[in-house]
C-alpha cells in the first residue's frame, strides 16, 4: 500500500487501547476461577482502559469519537442489505455493525468491571466500593448474626452471578467481533488487523 493510497484512521491511543484490552481481558478471563491478585490487577487495568475509551470517545481523533461510531438502526439495516446484495458499502472507520459492537463491548465490560468491584467489596471488604458495603452492613448491626451472614452470602452470590454472566457475555461478543473482522476483511479486501496495528487503511475512490 503506497503512501498516496492510504489514510490514517486509528490514532496511537486507540491502537494501544485495543491491544492492551485484548491482553488484559484475556488475563482476567483466564485467571477468573483463581480469584487471585493477578485477576484483580488485570481487572483494574481493564477498568482504566474502559474509562479511557469512554473519555476518548468524546475528545479523541475523528474516527475514535462516538459520533463517528454510533449509527442509526436504519443505517445499520441498510448496511446489512448492501452485504446481502453483494455490494457492501465501505467505511473508513467502523462500519455500522462494527460501531455498535464497540458500544456493546464497552457496556458489557463496564458491567463486568462494576460487578467485580462489588464482589471484591463483599468478599474481601476491599476496593473502591468497600466503604459502601461496610455502610450497608452497619445498617444491620442490631440484627441477628445469622441473619447478617445470610444477607452477606446473598449479596456475594448475586454479584458473583452478574460478574460471571457478563464476563462470559463479553467473551461471546469478542468471538462475534473477531468473526466480523474476518468477514469484513474478506468482503472489503483489506487487512483490518494490520490497520489496527499500523493505523492506516486503504483509501478508496468512493470515499
Amino acid at each position: 500500500m503506497s503512501a498516496e493510497n492510504r489514510v490514517k484512521v486509528w490514532d496511537i491511543a486507540v491502537r494501544i487501547f485495543h491491544w492492551s484490552l485484548v491482553l488484559f481481558f484475556t488475563i482476567a478471563f483466564i485467571t477468573g476461577e483463581e480469584e487471585d491478585e493477578l485477576h484483580e490487577i488485570a481487572g483494574y487495568v481493564v477498568m482504566g482502559l474502559v474509562l479511557f475509551r469512554l473519555l476518548w470517545g468524546f475528545i479523541g481523533s475523528r474516527y475514535a469519537r462516538f459520533w463517528n461510531i454510533i449509527y442509526s438502526p436504519q443505517t445499520a439495516l441498510a448496511y446489512v442489505r448492501s452485504i446481502v446484495a453483494g455490494n457492501p458499502k465501505h467505511y473508513l472507520g467502523h462500519n455500522p455493525l462494527g460501531g455498535w459492537m464497540v458500544i456493546f463491548l464497552l457496556f458489557s465490560l463496564s458491567i463486568t468491571v462494576w460487578s467485580g468491584l462489588e464482589l471484591l467489596a463483599v468478599e474481601e471488604g476491599e476496593g473502591p466500593l468497600a466503604t459502601n458495603i461496610q455502610f450497608v452492613q452497619s445498617a444491620y448491626a442490631d440484627d441477628d448474626e445469622r441473619d447478617k451472614r445470610e444477607k452477606h452470602a446473598e449479596g456475594e452470590e448475586f454479584w458473583e452471578e452478574i460478574h460471571e454472566f457478563f464476563a462470559e457475555f463479553t467473551l461471546l461478543l469478542v468471538i462475534v467481533h473477531i468473526g466480523g473482522v474476518i468477514f469484513s476483511s474478506i468482503v472489503h479486501r483489506e487487512n483490518l488487523v494490520r490497520a489496527m496495528i499500523t493505523g492506516y487503511k486503504r483509501k478508496r475512490t468512493d470515499e
